[in-house]
């Protein structure tokens, strides 16, 4: 059996707000290939979790690693979103942060700048490298919308989508980055039933065919205990609980944290 490859260990972290601990002591590690959510009440510092994990917060204390494409180590704590997107980390957020007045085109497109090869001077004269450049990168947006059955909407600005399309256009952004690790931010939240099951099967689909690590914050239990192989619980900034969804399902410490001690 092949040994399990870390993503990220994120070790005995905590961060604090103005005397506000808003995450305390928390450990987790991430292994490759995995599709992970994390879940927990409103309040529980979920979304303060991503952004620690994705350079917005610096943690207070504690310490966060990742294995970037090459497998090499970072030491991540104090490295901003675009050193940690350059190193292999995409997310998206829950309210829905699209470029609404430039195309679906062209807000793939900027998330692609990374992977441009062609030099300031090649933009200036619009030389064949940089017209190969465009050329591939667009074949290449393209061929991501696809797989979510929007390419047809290439040319609508993004503001003019529907709700459940944006959200779909925001994680084909975050993939266009090429990650290793894929945070997303409440990927459901705004749609209904049969917009969320296209949804899972979607997560699912690209975590295999993009050999993608995910870990998830999702409110929607249909979609978490559907699609997910392990869940970690938040509780007042706390890890109360990690294993399968079975086991967090029966889990006397995660139905008090939701339904309280009644």
């Amino acid at each position: 059996m092949a040994e399990k490859k870390l993503v990220l260990q994120v070790s005995n972290v905590q961060i604090v707000f103005g005397g506000l601990c808003a995450i305390s002591d928390a450990s987790f590690d991430l292994y490759k290939g995995e599709l992970i959510g994390l879940i927990g009440p409103n309040g529980a510092g979920k979304t303060t979790m991503f952004n620690m994990v994705s350079g917005i917060y610096t943690p207070t204390s504690g310490q966060i690693n990742f294995w970037d494409k090459d497998n090499i180590v970072h030491d991540i704590n104090k490295k901003d979103p675009a050193e940690l997107n350059r190193l292999g980390i995409a997310r998206t957020f829950q309210n829905i942060r699209l470029f609404g007045n430039l195309s679906v085109l062209d807000n793939v497109l900027i998330a692609m700048h990374n992977s441009r090869k062609s030099t300031p001077v090649d933009v200036l004269f619009r030389s064949p490298r940089f017209r190969n450049d465009e050329k591939l990168m667009k074949e290449r947006v393209m061929q991501l919308l696809s797989f979510f059955h929007i390419e047809n909407k290439a040319g609508e600005l993004a503001k003019n989508l529907p709700y459940g399309e944006q959200r779909k256009l925001e994680i084909v952004r975050a993939i266009a980055c090429k990650p290793k690790l894929l945070l997303l931010d409440e990927p459901a939240a705004g749609m209904n039933p049969q917009e969320t099951s296209e949804l899972m099967e979607m997560i699912s689909f690209i975590r295999r065919e993009f050999d993608l690590t995910i870990l998830l914050i999702e409110h929607d239990m249909k979609l978490v205990m559907g699609i997910c192989e392990r869940i970690m619980v938040l509780n007042y900034g706390r890890i109360i609980a990690n294993g399968s969804p079975e086991e967090i399902r029966s889990n006397p410490d995660v139905v008090k944290a939701y339904l309280g001690d009644n």
